[in-house]
């Protein structure tokens, strides 16, 4: 046989390299969540190498924390794009997704700000409210005007002088002092479709009020109606149903749930019992004074069939809300506690709405051994020990009947009282908390002050990237929330029942903002903005437009993820209604976006949203939009 000629071996090797580039670019991955066809597996790769501790720069440290080393300088921008997987059909590429190595950065926002944060919630007007006790003593900022001293129900009619709630101005750091009656101790809420902060439950005088603040009177105090409650609510959670609804779900000793109308401060309450919460209890019948529970401050998370995943302690159901049927009981999580005092994290992944069944899974992550509690309370013990926070991460379909938990990633760290909050993008961010002990007066110590970022559709190892560390210990009574610019607003810390300002972890005052990694100055050139001509009132099923500048040049449709946020009820570690949804982008043309709203309220309840577009990772400035 002849030998072959060059001419045709060249031809050989060049189809050989078109096969091979063909299947590189066919097997691009994707970003956002993929429906998978079973419960099980994640078709993981092996886990690569542990990402290192980052540094950053801060502010002058608080009194009660030493800073972290600042690691040596990297460069701060790398455009080369990192492989994910988990193709979803009309989803950004997380190959076009500009990667920096930029680990964020903190700033004061407010030196003082006077009212420890213990329940917070973002309105619509970009006014964080938040509030603690009304019957623990005064707090350190004055009610107002001088002389305003109201006599206050839960300190035997006495008058108080000082504010227990306030509306912080997210974009100035500006506040004003709003009056608060009962006792919302511990309390939960939501958002009413119209924008109003509703308040439910809290202890003492308040166990069953429902306290109402309105977004439309930019000098509104809250408004109470007592005893409105069809049970004690203190400890519970919240969840918003399709109509504007919300269950109000447990609480210390309330084994049951009970449905909050929207818009309408007084009803007639209907109590479902639910011997699930009184099942995960622990210990069953404990002694006078010494609560245990594990199972307070449930999660909650309303899922696009209309049902609703209740997670308490160390397992879950799926209940529907307006007959308490339960739908399916779901295996036990192993590792410990992960609901109050144990207190982990919990989150939906961001929902991505497509034509068919839409994917829904939850995250749980961190929290404490069973035992974690009466090993440290002075209940329980006088020997006290910080028992090592959980690092463990697990995850569940729920939209799968099949499907069992999953084992996640472990933590770089153990992490209890921590908030899981959902960034524009698709990613999450684990903020504030401790590393040893549990919620409670003085239970826990060593603050776990290093952010992470959680990208849940990376590749099993390449999960969690360690950010820059603050210097202000946030653990019992913190918050974090995301806010429209992009940035994580970060306040509170009390693990004391009055205002200490002296202690080695002091109650804490100050405001932070986070700036996460998307935010580096490198890519500010690339950021996009959303012009105000945008459509803001978005109709179920039907398509809208959204005007947008692009500053990064030519723009495909892969190139940008339009996201809706649903601002939670954060208190003790669980952002209450939280969910990010991901819309189809349809059409970008001319800077003009065409996108299609949510197909219901059981996937996006009706209320405020903001409304992130990113480009290439890199999300606009939000804007508040109503969908209805």
């Amino acid at each position: 046989m002849a030998p072959p000629s060059s001419s045709s071996s060249s031809l050989r090797h060049l189809r050989l390299s078109l096969f091979i580039a063909l299947l590189i670019t066919t097997a691009r991955p994707t970003n956002g969540a993929a429906p998978r066809k079973t419960g099980k597996g994640h078709a993981h790769p092996k886990p690569g190498p542990p990402v290192k501790k980052g540094g950053g720069s801060h502010p002058k440290p608080g009194p009660s924390v030493k800073p972290k080393p600042k690691p040596k300088p990297g460069p701060s921008f790398n455009p080369k794009p990192v492989p994910s997987f988990n193709p979803v059909p009309g989803n950004p590429l997380p190959g076009n997704d500009i990667e920096t190595h930029f680990k964020g950065s903190w700033a004061i926002d407010n030196h003082n700000v006077g009212v420890a944060a213990m329940q917070f919630q973002l309105m619509p007007n970009n006014k964080a409210v938040w509030f603690d006790t009304t019957s623990l003593g005064p707090s350190a900022r004055e009610l107002g005007p001088p002389g305003n001293c109201p006599p206050s129900p839960e300190m035997n009619f006495k008058p108080d002088c000082f504010a227990h709630a306030i509306a912080y101005d997210v974009e100035t750091g500006h506040s004003r002092t709003v009056y608060l009656d009962g006792e919302p101790w511990c309390s939960s809420g939501h958002l009413w479709p119209n924008g109003d902060l509703v308040a439910t439950g809290g202890t003492r005088g308040g166990v069953r009020s429902v306290r109402v603040l309105s977004m439309a009177n930019p000098n509104a105090n809250f408004v109470e109606k007592k005893n409105i409650l069809a049970d004690n609510r203190w400890y519970s959670s919240n969840q918003v149903l399709e109509d504007g609804s919300a269950v109000v779900v447990g609480g210390r000793n309330s084994f049951s749930y009970e449905i909050v109308p929207p818009n309408k401060p007084e009803f007639h309450p209907k109590k479902f019992p639910l011997r699930f919460l009184q099942e995960t209890t622990v210990p069953k019948r404990p002694g006078p004074g010494m609560y245990i529970e594990n199972n307070l401050y449930p999660f909650l998370f309303l899922i696009p069939d209309g049902n609703v995943f209740l997670f308490a302690n160390d397992r879950g159901i799926l209940f529907h809300p307006h007959t308490g049927t339960i739908v399916r009981n779901f295996p036990k999580l192993p590792g410990g506690a992960r609901n109050y005092p144990a207190s982990g994290m919990a989150a939906m992944l961001p929902l991505t709405i497509t034509p068919e069944n839409i994917h829904a899974e939850v995250v749980v992550c961190g929290g404490n051994t069973q035992e974690a509690y009466p090993s440290v309370d002075s209940k329980h013990t006088k020997d006290r020990v910080f028992v090592p926070a959980l690092r463990d991460c697990h995850r569940i379909v729920l939209t799968n009947h099949a499907s069992t938990w999953e084992k996640e990633q472990d933590m770089p760290s153990g992490r209890c009282m921590g908030d899981l909050v959902h960034l524009p993008n698709g990613d999450l961010i684990m903020i504030n908390g401790a590393q040893k002990g549990v919620a409670g007066w003085e239970n826990a110590i060593d603050p776990n002050l290093t952010p992470v970022l959680y990208t849940p559709n990376k590749p099993m190892g390449q999960r969690f990237k360690e950010l820059a560390p603050t210097t202000i210990a946030r653990m019992y009574h913190s918050v974090a929330a995301l806010i429209p610019d992009g940035k994580i607003l970060v306040a509170g810390s009390n693990p004391h029942s009055k205002y200490l300002l002296k202690a080695e972890y002091p109650t804490e005052l100050r405001v932070e903002k986070f700036s996460p990694p998307y935010l580096d100055p490198a890519l500010a050139g690339q950021r996009p903005v959303i012009a105000p001509t945008s459509e803001k009132v978005l109709k179920y099923g039907k398509d809208f437009k959204i005007t947008v500048k692009f500053n990064g040049g030519k723009v495909n449709p892969q190139d940008v993820k339009v996201t809706l946020y649903y601002p939670p009820f954060t208190t003790h570690g669980f952002s209450m209604n939280q969910r990010l949804l991901i819309l189809p982008v349809k059409t970008v043309t001319n800077d003009l976006i065409t996108t299609t709203a949510p197909p219901s309220g059981k996937v996006a309840p009706p209320g405020y949203y903001i409304l992130f577009v990113n480009f290439r990772g890199i999300p606009a400035k939000g804007i508040w939009v109503h969908v209805d």
